[in-house]
């Protein structure tokens, strides 16, 4: 039997536009994430492979908080940004298969999304290294005279990294229009927090330079969307960056290997009753905002999308050999490229 979820009800604080987006762009992200973890077990996806099972407020939150030519840059947990930002999913899906119709023509794979037309500028594989190319992002927005920003993702195992700290001090230094995210799940790869650090409320590292740094609820859609939002008026002004540690939990392991021996079910569990999907709902359901047939005409259209989205994937070719050798360099006659 289902367990009931533990969310209160909550007065209704945005439209209803809003509250339907929040709710059909998490449960995509969720459905999306749940059929890649099916097509991983059956080897249809391969290489790496890291689920956002938990952590939608994260991105949701945010998406509706911003303009849409900020710019996002995130790590390698990175299919429901795009997702949430309207790229389309059988493209994503089909770069999951590794087919040359995904959103890298099947050359990155899970790690490597990028959307150009939506401002995602994409999944980043090493450790910490989107960090510095998201402060590079917000300076040429600030370079170039314009009021976008740039919000740039990172994991609490990412802190650790000497070019996070770089980038930190630099953003403050110049004022650059950049909102640093922690999403902080607790255990980065697979290592608690308490055993990496003395520092364990991680929004505090931001103090070290005068950042504005603050600790966001991060299973709450609204708690996110309020916090972005203030960071963003901030870099807006020319008050430069903010650093928001989203406190949030992924239900699924580090990646599809992870055997999650350092946490425990009843822990999994706990968390499972603070669902961002399901506190959404209910505030939904609470106040009337959309009917359970509204409801369930979403969860219809999300499960045709995912569906459709496979279809796609498994349809689409596979990339040619000599792709590889394409779209490397930008020059074309670039002289160490020998035939």
């Amino acid at each position: 039997m289902a367990k009931k979820s533990t969310a209160t009800k909550a007065k209704a604080k945005y439209s209803k536009e809003t509250y339907a987006y929040w709710y059909e762009s998490m449960l995509l992200m969720r459905r999306f994430e749940e059929k890649a973890g099916q097509l991983y077990g059956q080897q249809k996806i391969r290489g790496f492979c890291h689920l956002y099972i938990g952590q939608e407020a994260c991105a949701s939150g945010a998406i509706t908080a911003l303009e849409k030519d900020d710019k996002w840059i995130t790590a390698y947990r990175d299919h429901a940004h795009p997702l949430g930002l309207g790229t389309d999913p059988g493209a994503i899906m089909a770069e999951l298969y590794g087919k040359a119709t995904g959103t890298t023509k099947g050359k990155g794979g899970s790690m490597h999304i990028f959307d150009k037309e939506r401002n995602f500028m994409g999944g980043h594989g090493i450790v910490g290294a989107q960090v510095p190319m998201g402060l590079g992002i917000g300076f040429a927005e600030k370079y170039r005279g314009t009021k976008n920003l740039c919000i740039c993702y990172m994991g609490d195992g990412a802190v650790r990294q000497g070019a996070v700290h770089e980038a930190f001090n630099l953003a403050m230094l110049y004022k650059v229009p950049v909102i640093f995210v922690i999403e902080n799940n607790g255990y980065a790869m697979g290592t608690s927090v308490a055993r990496t650090s003395n520092v364990t409320e991680l929004y505090t590292i931001g103090e070290s330079y005068d950042m504005p740094s603050f600790p966001v609820d991060g299973m709450n859609v609204e708690a996110v969307h309020e916090a972005v939002a203030e960071a963003a008026e901030r870099a807006r002004k020319g008050d430069g960056p903010t650093l928001l540690e989203f406190r949030t939990y992924r239900y699924k392991g580090h990646s599809m290997s992870d055997p999650q021996k350092y946490r425990t079910r009843e822990e999994v569990e706990e968390y499972k009753q603070k669902d961002p999907i399901e506190q959404v709902k209910a505030t939904i359901l609470d106040n009337k905002i959309l009917t359970e047939e509204e409801i369930a005409e979403i969860d219809a259209r999300v499960k045709k999308q995912v569906d459709d989205s496979v279809k796609f994937a498994e349809e689409s070719p596979w990339p040619d050999g000599m792709d590889a050798f394409k779209e490397v360099y930008v020059q074309e006659d670039y002289p160490f490229v020998m035939e």
